[in-house]
């Protein structure tokens, strides 16, 4: 699914403001489909030179907790950022010791670019690396390797949980266990 955040916007290329964020968060949860669950949600930035954090916080944070609710169980990814947009939502995100999917789509729906733009603490972080390193894990796998100091099963099921709740990873559940993997492959 590819939503034009500048549509939403009234085609204005500069966003600014906690209120125009909220009013473009309601467009966006309007315009996603109930059925839509589990799939990734592109919110394409192309034609917006400039977002203040504030409309970030409201428009972005705000739609991904939103679709990482257990309700929507939606992926959210920004396409086609221009870089003054980049750089504000990098610094707003390494802020919050944050982290958002980001990458070029073209109109034939080929990714390019793929990158996550912020910053995430150093123990999430090692936790994304284990799973991109091994395209997908179990909480009693990374425990099992033993590479991290005896840390048990349940500490591991935390990290990835707050994997998930970012929309880093896609969960799903074999059995009783829970199986994580990256939602994109990382250029």
């Amino acid at each position: 699914m590819l939503i034009s955040v500048f549509d939403l916007a009234g085609k204005r290329s500069i966003l600014t403001g906690s209120l125009a964020g909220r009013k473009v968060l309601s467009d966006l949860i309007a315009a996603v489909q109930p059925e839509a669950s589990g799939e990734i949600v592109f919110l394409d930035f192309a034609g917006i030179e400039v977002a203040t954090s504030s409309f970030l916080r409201e428009c972005v944070v705000g739609f991904r907790d939103f679709a990482r609710s257990g309700q929507a169980n939606l992926y959210p990814v920004l396409v086609n950022l221009g870089a003054p947009v980049v750089e504000e939502l990098d610094f707003f995100a390494r802020q919050r010791g944050d982290v958002f999917w980001s990458c070029t789509r073209d109109h034939a729906g080929a990714l390019a670019d793929i990158k996550l733009v912020g910053e995430l603490e150093p123990v999430l972080r090692a936790t994304f690396e284990h799973i991109k390193r091994l395209g997908e894990a179990t909480a009693p796998q990374l425990a099992a390797l033993g590479e991290d100091g005896g840390i048990k099963p349940t500490a591991w099921n935390n990290r990835l949980a707050s994997l998930a709740a970012k929309g880093l990873v896609v969960e799903r559940r074999i059995g009783k266990t829970k199986n994580f993997m990256p939602l994109l492959e990382v250029g």
